[in-house]
């Protein structure tokens, strides 16, 4: 029997990003008793406090920086995978922002994919929350990854996101793979198809956002200022 599932918005918050449906048709990935679907791929706290995500993949292109790792899992409601480098940053100094990171409350750290397999071997050993490592090809070696101490693969490759999850999936059947969805329904699930046990959703920008909204106030100040006009003087 289908049951039905109340459900509150209030007034000040019911104008949320409510994410595709489809994402919930994944198994999700279980990290320390918490079932994870969906994550919001953004920096943006006001877009972290205001969506409907089971996570938060904070990732940047900018050397990682303790001030923001601190400051969105401050703001966050729910958990945060932290960017903590592995291209341009390197070495020891990402060991330490994902020490910090844990210290701070992080879910788990995200390596970008130049990340050399050394540094996952010295990372696994120092922090106990998951190592999630992006995957941007079918060319990678993701045993070498996985013995390297890399708990999680992030899959993103863009248009050809399904493909790379697929031949992962058939290599590792039992791997937990983050992916992107893209930002159709279709390509969605044609990711989760493929294998994907989670989906990073990539929100409209508080400039797309504010805009739609300013279309509204213009509008209704414009009816208001005609309704204004059009009464006779007294």
């Amino acid at each position: 029997m289908k049951r039905n599932v109340p459900i509150y918005t209030g007034q000040l918050r019911k104008h949320m990003i409510i994410v595709p449906p489809e994402l919930s048709m994944v198994s999700g990935i279980c990290i320390f008793g918490k079932l994870i679907k969906s994550l919001v791929f953004s920096t943006d706290v006001a877009i972290i406090r205001n969506i409907n995500t089971d996570a938060v993949i904070a990732v940047y292109p900018f050397t990682p920086q303790p001030t923001i790792t601190h400051s969105i899992i401050t703001a966050a409601e729910m958990p945060v995978f932290c960017g903590v480098g592995g291209g341009t940053t390197k070495g020891r100094r990402v060991i330490n922002l994902a020490q910090d990171a844990e210290f701070q409350g992080a879910m788990g750290v995200v390596l970008n994919a130049p990340t050399p397999n050394e540094t996952l071997e010295k990372l696994s050993k120092v922090i106990d929350i998951p190592i999630v490592i992006t995957v941007v090809s079918e060319y990678t070696d993701v045993a070498s990854r996985l013995k390297a101490g890399a708990s999680i693969l992030n899959v993103s490759g863009a248009g050809k996101t399904p493909l790379i999850v697929d031949s992962i999936r058939k290599k590792f059947p039992d791997v937990p793979i983050i992916a992107t969805g893209g930002s159709t329904p279709e390509s969605i699930r044609r990711t989760i198809d493929a294998g994907a046990n989670a989906i990073t959703y990539t929100p409209p920008t508080t400039a797309e956002l504010f805009r739609d909204m300013m279309v509204r106030y213009r509008e209704d100040c414009e009816e208001e200022n005609r309704d204004i006009l059009s009464k006779p003087e007294m």
